[in-house]
């Protein structure tokens, strides 16, 4: 029998409690050994509740439990998260997570210290949630030489574009919709300013190319400046608007983006709608591999972390081998990432077409009905030189990427 304890019986962690109870079964069966949740940590108590049995309430009764094998983290945010992972690898226990914000900031740490312990540090429901990409991209794809691995990965972003696609809706109409139907949280910011997807694509380059790359260092761009115009200019050119975590090979180097594009029928993610999340990988060999599912939902992420635990009980004293490498990866610098550009600008296009002209150079228009602003698409530019135009004119209302 393994033995497992849970850090946080929230949403994720009663999710895992559940599955680990109803599907005891199947998972005994398939596993080839009983898992048995030993202890569950949380500051309130469950009254009534089947984790009652076995709740704690000091982390230091799970830390010095010789006979838990198996530590699931489940609290989100930072601290005290990782202070009770890193204690807990210490102490030679593996550790399962679905904690974006944990493996962002010290990924290659925690996977250290687990290698130095003959244990496991294992983060699948991090970055897809129910949608496994993490060791299909370290076993599956290990042959390959990874060109670009982006996607659509953040749920609430994709409801809210696609709402405001399907129904004309605002943004802040959409959002409190959102908010309404659990979608978005109170404070919705890490998914709407594009943080959320910026943790969760730093985690796949890092792994797609081996070394850290910091999320700080992501240029990160939200949707909230995205209106019904936008959506009804996407509608003329036959796309959609949808927020992309990118990164990909630039030649030698390696660029990374967060940010609103404009796509076509042709983009294999077109059709990824609503709630749904899709993670596209390009390697050398395989060539494009798309993962598709819902990304977020108690169930469907506690599944993902289950699966980890049945991984880390089959390789009790043996680590698995995962490259990650603490040195940064250096990033193409933002100023020279090239994009092609959808742009507003403010005033008729009688005013702004010459002056447009000399400042983007060659330029396709856009016509969507306003008479008080002209559109265009750009050709392929630098963000630098995209940002010395866009200066020079002094009107432009925004801005949305192309993806070819």
């Amino acid at each position: 029998m393994i033995n497992v304890s849970i850090l946080g019986y929230g949403t994720i962690g009663s999710g895992v409690f559940d599955i680990l109870d109803k599907n005891s079964h199947i998972i005994t069966k398939r596993n080839g050994e009983e898992i048995h949740v030993k202890s569950v940590l949380d500051l309130r108590d469950f009254k009534g509740d089947p984790v009652e049995s076995v709740l704690v309430h000091d982390f230091s009764e799970i830390e010095n439990d010789d006979e838990v094998q198996i530590v699931v983290e489940t609290m989100g945010g930072l601290h005290p998260a990782y202070d009770f992972v890193k204690a807990c690898l210490e102490k030679g226990k593996s550790v399962c997570t679905s904690n974006k914000a944990l493996v962002a900031a010290f990924g290659p740490e925690l996977l250290s210290i687990a290698e130095k312990k003959n244990c496991n540090f294992l983060f699948e429901a991090s970055v897809g949630g129910g949608i496994p990409i993490i060791r299909p991209l370290k076993t599956s794809l290990a042959p390959d030489e990874i060109l670009e691995i982006s996607g659509i990965l953040n749920g609430t972003t994709n409801y809210i574009l696609t709402e405001m696609s399907e129904k004309g809706s605002d943004f802040e109409t959409v959002l409190k919709d959102a908010q309404d139907k659990g979608y978005a949280e109170k404070d919705p910011s890490a998914d709407i300013e594009g943080y959320d997807t910026c943790r969760k694509i730093a985690i796949l380059t890092s792994l797609a190319y081996g070394r850290q790359v910091g999320f700080e260092d992501i240029y990160t761009e939200g949707i909230t400046k995205i209106t019904e115009r936008d959506i009804n200019y996407a509608k003329k050119l036959g796309a959609k608007i949808k927020i992309f975590g990118s990164g990909k090979k630039d030649g030698d180097r390696i660029s990374a983006m967060v940010a609103p594009k404009l796509i076509t029928q042709e983009h294999p993610l077109y059709s990824v709608d609503g709630v749904f999340n899709a993670i596209l990988v390009k390697g050398n060999m395989a060539g494009d591999i798309m993962f598709y599912g819902q990304g977020a939902g108690k169930h469907a992420t506690a599944s993902a972390v289950v699966s980890d635990i049945m991984e880390a009980s089959k390789h009790l004293g043996i680590n698995i081998k995962t490259i990650w490498e603490p040195e940064k990866l250096g990033l193409v610098p933002f100023e020279e990432s090239i994009s092609k550009f959808f742009v507003r600008l403010s005033g008729t296009a009688q005013d702004n077409s010459a002056k447009a002209g000399k400042a983007f150079g060659s330029l396709t228009p856009v016509d969507a009905g306003y008479s008080d602003e002209f559109a265009f698409i750009t050709e392929a530019m630098t963000e630098g030189t995209f940002r010395k135009a866009a200066e020079e004119t002094g009107n432009v209302i925004n801005k949305i990427r192309i993806d070819a």
